[in-house]
């Protein structure tokens, strides 16, 4: 890695190799460490089948496991966690890079993925992606691909804050009886990442213990388009320009992707003519306008033309942004790759 600081260290960036192309590859100790995770560890009432498959795919995490040596393990759960680890691995295997595989996950479907190793995959990649960026915004802001965040409307603003780190805090809240006499949100017990605190965004960037005010006249939503823009630009080799707007001109739209669930839901009724309801529009995080660029991944009846991005809320106040979308949500040429 070339940047300055050290950030995002819990991706594991430093378990893979490097193409010549600068991408991503896959390594043994990349695979062990999931063999590592506690879902995978067999404990100590395993059977004798589990324990020694587990080691031998620790000695080998690239050897071939049959169907029916898998069978052969008793408890059904170890079984179901081997075999998707196994269809994750075998799926990275095929491909060259890790983005590759990224790639083909986002446009053509993650199966039975599970959700977690897909966000760590988008955390790895994204490690590789913004390596050289210093900007402590745009990094804040990219954490909300693969985290989810907790909104909170304050005097105006909306801040994002991490939903594990939040959870944490009312966790400890629960347990402890003088800050359940304080009351108010967890989010107040968090650091917003102001102009004078940016400096100390690298050597915490693991801990997800900064709000990002999303808000922010000048590097709110805008340093949300550059992250956009970014990840999209190191997994296609070109990316739109994102520009966050506060209203669409309907007329001139020919396009739009949604960066969430609840963003595809009131796209899809502004792309149909109709009017959100004053709840709905509050749930409306960012717009951004972009024009699709006029290059050849891109399908040739709709380059040069207007589009927008939409970011939302669920009705709990939740953002779960899919990157993925920043690819599938483009009009690509069936012969893109």
């Amino acid at each position: 890695m070339t940047g300055e600081a050290d950030f995002w260290v819990s991706s594991g960036h430093h378990l893979v190799d490097r193409s010549e192309g600068g991408g991503l590859v896959v390594t043994d100790a990349f695979l062990s460490a999931y063999l590592a995770r506690p879902e995978l560890m067999p404990p100590d009432e395993a059977c004798p089948v589990e324990r020694g498959l587990h080691a031998e795919l620790l000695a080998n995490p690239r050897m071939l496991v049959a169907q029916e040596a898998l069978a052969l393990v008793a408890d059904a759960d170890a079984r179901e966690n081997f075999a998707l680890f196994l269809a994750f691995r075998d799926r990275l295997l095929i491909h060259p890079t890790l983005e590759s595989a990224w790639l083909s996950l986002a446009r053509h479907g993650a199966g039975n993925t599970p959700p977690l190793f897909l966000q760590h995959l988008t955390h790895l990649i994204a490690r590789n992606a913004f390596d050289d960026v210093a900007d402590a915004r745009v990094l804040r802001a990219a954490e909300c691909f693969w985290r989810p965040q907790r909104v909170t409307f304050h005097e105006g603003a909306v801040l994002l804050a991490d939903e594990e780190t939040i959870a944490g805090h009312e966790h400890a809240r629960t347990h402890s009886p003088l800050m359940s006499m304080l009351g108010g949100p967890a989010v107040s017990e968090l650091e917003i990442l102001t102009d004078e605190n940016t400096q100390s965004y690298h050597g915490r960037s693991d801990a997800y213990d900064l709000v990002y005010d999303l808000t922010h006249p000048d590097r709110g939503r805008q340093a949300l388009g550059e992250a956009m823009a970014i990840l999209t630009r190191h997994l296609l080799g070109f990316s739109p320009d994102y520009h966050p707007v506060e209203a669409l001109d309907e007329a001139r739209v020919t396009w739009f992707l949604s960066l969430d669930s609840d963003g595809t839901t009131f796209g899809n009724r502004i792309w149909a003519g109709e009017a959100l309801e004053e709840a709905e529009r509050g749930r409306v995080l960012a717009l951004f306008s972009f024009t699709l660029p006029d290059h050849p991944r891109i399908m040739e009846e709709k380059r040069g033309r207007e589009a927008f991005a939409i970011m939302g809320s669920t009705a709990d106040r939740m953002l779960r942004i899919k990157p993925q979308n920043l690819i599938a949500g483009l009009p690509l040429a069936p012969d893109a790759g």
